[in-house]
């Protein structure tokens, strides 16, 4: 007789808020029952359309603002060394105040589309990287980066000075945490590398991740409580892996064994903006395979990043899920720029395509391993994108007859914006510009004692605000929260 164990688990979560259009579920089921399947995942948001809308809106609000304040900073002798206001609503959001700096944490209220409501370690103390090493991943030392993700309370991470982290196996993240480069040129390399397994409100910001290899076949900690086997790892430079509500900005990617970033096995919320990839074949996965149904319910925005030299393919290739690409600069490809199987949606909107010389390379879609007949019907849309050199997007979906996009189609507003928009993209602040420089005294926080030891610096009002989280899109009061679980274990 075979033995089988069954699980049931009720979790109850009760909560009441006022919410704008923009506010998600709390709870979502999940389940595959063949062709006609109903897949949702917790933080999946149940209009992405109206998610694309907005952030469209605000693009255009944003630039229309910096055509309105363009002479802002001259009139009034501010301080603003950054090209303020850019027009991108992200960097505005926070670069535009003067005093950033004094509230670092204000960040976290700045990402737009899907992984708008990411938190990272909003609300939570600092913890200043003073230890560049990572020789033991079962037994990080204080002070080192990978001590500092794997704690279980929120952290917003900063670093003092300019570090290379070669990490000695993946570095595996907690939930709630944000790594904060500004002010320094952090470089992360070596196994792994940044790893983001089933957790949520993760924000990584302005570093540099490059020549990232396969790592593995051994223990590695993930919080102070557990440690695990780990097989061996794809060489990924950031991997998102069942999780939610992840932001990743301002960083600079390439040279990495597998992909620059993974974002896969049912993960959603995800935004990746102003970040600069180069040097590498296989840029972007978005979804695990033609076959995974979770990843069904994927939503991720790609926005305002720069796609630059020796890039071959995969910006992104997606499996499933909803896909909006918006306002980004691809300079080249040698294959194709936007891939996809599975039947994702892919919906582009005033990103700047210019193919290269190779005629035979002019496309920007590709189709993997599917017949026409099939990928008719997929959604693949093309929205006032500008197309160079011979560049076409081939469009498909109900009602849309399949057209090879060559104009400027609607052209929204934010198109010709495309150098403005992506100005900065890649890591802020590493040619000669401190672009605020991490001290205790600037957060208002004192100094700290050994400058060669891993220090938390705790939380104050020049920080930010509580750990309640209340963003210009929604505002939500939680009522209550009831949690039970309930597991009945029977052998048959």
């Amino acid at each position: 007789m075979v033995s089988r164990r069954s699980c049931i688990v009720f979790v109850l979560l009760i909560s009441l808020g006022s919410f704008s259009y923009m506010a998600e579920s709390s709870l979502l089921l999940l389940h595959d029952d063949g062709l006609n399947n109903f897949t949702a995942l917790p933080g999946q948001h149940p209009s992405p359309e109206l998610v694309a809308h907005h952030l469209h809106r605000i693009v255009n609000a944003s630039l229309s603002r910096r055509e309105t304040l363009s002479s802002y900073t001259t009139t009034t002798g501010a301080r603003d060394h950054y090209s303020c206001p850019t027009g991108n609503p992200i960097d505005d959001c926070w670069r535009c105040d003067p005093n950033w700096r004094l509230n670092r944490q204000r960040l976290a209220d700045c990402a737009i589309g899907f992984g708008q409501y990411a938190l990272g370690g909003k609300g939570g103390r600092y913890y200043v990287v003073t230890d560049s090493s990572d020789r033991d991943a079962v037994n990080p030392k204080p002070g080192t980066l990978r001590y500092a993700v794997i704690q279980t309370e929120p952290l917003w991470i900063v670093f003092p000075s300019n570090m290379l982290i070669h990490l000695s196996q993946e570095l595996i993240f907690n939930s709630f945490k944000t790594l904060d480069g500004r002010g320094a040129n952090v470089h992360i390399t070596g196994g792994g590398c940044i790893t983001l397994q089933y957790v949520s409100n993760v924000i990584i910001h302005n570093v540099h991740v490059h020549h990232c290899y396969q790592s593995g076949e051994t223990n590695v900690r993930s919080s102070p409580t557990h440690y695990g086997w780990r097989t061996k790892s794809d060489g990924d430079g950031i991997s998102v892996f069942g999780s939610r509500d992840i932001w990743i900005d301002h960083c600079a990617l390439w040279h990495c064994k597998d992909g620059l970033i993974d974002v896969v096995m049912g993960s959603t919320g995800v935004t990746i903006s102003n970040n600069h990839f180069a040097h590498h074949n296989e840029v972007i996965l978005l979804g695990h395979s033609d076959d995974y149904m979770p990843d069904s319910g994927m939503q991720v925005t790609i926005a305002f990043n720069h796609f630059g030299e020796r890039l071959i393919q995969r910006m992104p290739r997606c499996r499933r899920g909803y896909i909006h690409v918006v306002n980004n600069d691809f300079t080249r490809w040698e294959m194709y720029a936007i891939g996809g199987s599975g039947n994702p949606t892919i919906n582009s909107q005033g990103n700047r395509y210019m193919a290269p010389f190779d005629r035979n390379a002019k496309e920007i879609t590709k189709r993997v391993d599917t017949s026409e007949g099939k990928w008719r019907d997929w959604n693949w849309r093309s929205e006032g994108d500008i197309m160079g050199n011979g560049a076409y997007f081939v469009a498909s979906g109900e009602g849309v007859e399949v057209k090879y996009e060559k104009a400027y189609s609607v052209e929204p507003k934010s198109a010709a914006y495309i150098d403005q928009l992506t100005l900065n993209a890649g890591v802020l602040g590493t040619r000669g510009n401190n672009l605020g420089k991490w001290t205790a005294e600037n957060n208002g926080l004192g100094a700290y004692d050994d400058a060669n030891s891993g220090v938390f610096e705790d939380y104050d009002e020049y920080s930010g605000s509580q750990r309640l989280y209340c963003s210009d899109n929604f505002t939500v009061v939680i009522i209550s929260l009831t949690a039970l679980i309930m597991c009945f274990c029977f052998q048959v």
